[in-house]
């Protein structure tokens, strides 16, 4: 699957919409996910009150386990793998963008979590194994059979659900960085010279810049 071609489609600012119950949360205790999700949140331009609230939101008990967020990482690089033109989506810090995200939206917790959950039941099931520790060729069998809602058998309806929210998350979390930004190859504002008018297209018109034109207003060192 060219995925990253099929992602940019997708355009920014994406997040999907799970469902609205929320699920018991894990111990306080700080952990990689939590710590992640913290840099993410103050490696940001933010004024006092924005950081108060991100404050708020990064301190809250991480919503996943070690497990879970491995099974996150792994996810989001098959999605969006490292190639030529840029990192892969871990590279780009998404796996603690999910994390964080989870916190400031309830309503994917369930979702999330629930997901994660069925796809590990799956893979135990056909593999005998959990996700993570399917070989790659089985992991992407596995997605593969998720992946396409308009292909996929009914039975594979939660996991449908629940690979729309992880793709989504995905490409918000990643086309949302540095990384993601150079990978679409978007300049954003950026001061130019202008050289004039191109001499083949002043030759047409008959036109011509002065001698002063060229010295005052047009060359540039």
């Amino acid at each position: 699957m060219d995925r990253r071609k099929s992602l940019k489609i997708i355009g920014l600012g994406v997040v999907a919409t799970g469902a609205a119950a929320v699920g018991c949360k894990t111990s306080n205790k700080e952990t990689p996910a939590n710590d992640a999700a913290n840099k993410l949140a103050y490696n940001l331009d933010r004024n006092s009150e924005e950081l108060k609230r991100e404050k708020l939101i990064a301190d809250k008990p991480d919503v996943f386990t070690a497990a879970e967020m491995a099974t996150i990482t792994v996810l989001a690089d098959i999605i969006i793998p490292r190639d030529k033109i840029s990192g892969s989506a871990s590279d780009a810090d998404v796996p603690a963008f999910i994390a964080y995200i989870a916190k400031d939206m309830p309503q994917h917790e369930v979702p999330l979590k629930g997901g994660l959950r069925w796809l590990d039941m799956q893979c135990l099931k056909k593999y005998e194994q959990p996700f993570t520790k399917c070989n790659n060729s089985q992991q992407i069998e596995m997605v593969d059979a998720i992946a396409y809602p308009d292909t996929a058998a009914p039975e594979m309806a939660q996991g449908v659900a629940f690979f729309n929210l992880m793709r989504n998350l995905t490409a918000t979390g990643f086309y949302t960085t540095k990384i993601g930004v150079e990978d679409i190859g978007y300049k954003g504002n950026s001061p130019n010279q202008w050289n004039g008018v191109p001499d083949d297209v002043l030759k047409q018109y008959n036109m011509a810049y002065t001698e002063k034109e060229l010295n005052e207003c047009v060359k540039y060192s």
